[in-house]
This record gives C-alpha cells, structure tokens and sequence, in this order.
C-alpha cells in the first residue's frame, strides 16, 4: 500500500469518526420524553399520514407490472407481492421515527406538547379537516387580489403619464396599458 493511499484511508477513517461521533453527540441531545412528545405531534398532526398509499400503491403497481409481462402468473404473483408488502408494512415505524426526530430537534418538548394539546382539540381538529379548504380559497382570493393590483396599477400610471404627457404638450398616443388585462 502506497503512503498517498494510507493517508486517504487515514484521513477517511478519522473523518467517518468524527461524523458519527457528531451523528451520535446529536442524536444523544434527545431525550426519551422529549422523543414521546414528537411522536404525539407526529400523530396529533397527521405528519405521516400522505405516506400510508405508498406502499399499497408500489404492490399495485409492481403487481399490474408483473402480470403484464406473465399473465399465467397471477395468482403466484398476487399472493407473492402482497406477502412481501406485509412484510414491509413493518418498516412504517422507521417513517414515524424519522419524523419524531425532525419535529424533536425543531421544537422542545413543551412545544410539541403544545402542538398536541392544540390539534387534539376541537379546533385544531377543524384546523386539520377544514384548513386544505380555507387554503385553496384564501390562494383564490389571493390570485383575484394580484390581478386587481396589476391591472390598476397599469391604469393608474398610464392615466399618469398621459396626463403629464398632455400637460407637456407632448400628448397623443397613450401609454402602452398592455399590462391593464393581467
């Protein structure tokens, strides 16, 4: 082993260790009930739950690819995949931990137990049903507002300028209100 290639390992070696030293320093930062407190947000928010089609939708759609390719396969094929889902649906708690600890290093404990409190509440119940609704709307409303402001604004300083314009003699043909439609 040439000296170059020992100090490449040496030095990757040192860096992976001071990674997983810091990895480890971190993850440690996070206690058991602070942890507890993330995973009732989690679960008080709904956090994970766009994800529960994921893995239904992978078997319908690794099945539909397989009996394509052996339509004399299907009952092997559909027993198959959906034993190996099942198998996988185990690995759901990996999601909910991750997302524990990416709430749990945004928010301290109290503030989860806060956000808990709130969602588990009649209100924060409406906020997580009715809140896509309210959403679209007030992005409606916000379209119609930026259309209104564009086009007055285009009004306003073409009546402006053409008023200046007149006023200097230099009138005629109006300023380009191109913009007035937006």
């Amino acid at each position: 082993m040439t000296l170059a290639t020992r100090l490449r390992l040496i030095t990757t070696s040192a860096a992976l260790a001071m990674t997983l030293a810091v990895a480890q320093a971190g993850a440690q930062e996070i206690s058991e009930t602070h942890l507890a407190a993330a995973r009732a947000a989690v679960s008080a928010i709904h956090a994970t739950d766009d994800f529960d089609s994921v893995l239904p939708q992978a078997a319908n759609a690794l099945k539909s690819e397989l009996i394509n390719k052996n339509p004399d396969l299907v009952q092997l094929i559909n027993t198959t995949v959906d034993e190996k889902a099942i198998e996988l649906a185990g690995r759901r708690v990996d999601l909910e931990r991750e997302a524990a600890q990416a709430y749990a290093r945004v928010f301290s404990e109290q503030e989860l137990k806060d956000i808990s409190t709130f969602y588990q509440s009649p209100t924060g119940k409406k906020l997580l049903a009715d809140g896509p609704i309210v959403t679209r709307e007030v992005l409606k409303a916000g379209e119609i507002w930026r259309r209104g402001i564009a086009r007055d604004l285009a009004q306003m300083a073409g009546q402006q300028i053409q008023a200046a314009l007149q006023a200097t003699g230099e009138g005629g043909q109006k300023p380009d209100e191109a913009g007035a439609n937006q």
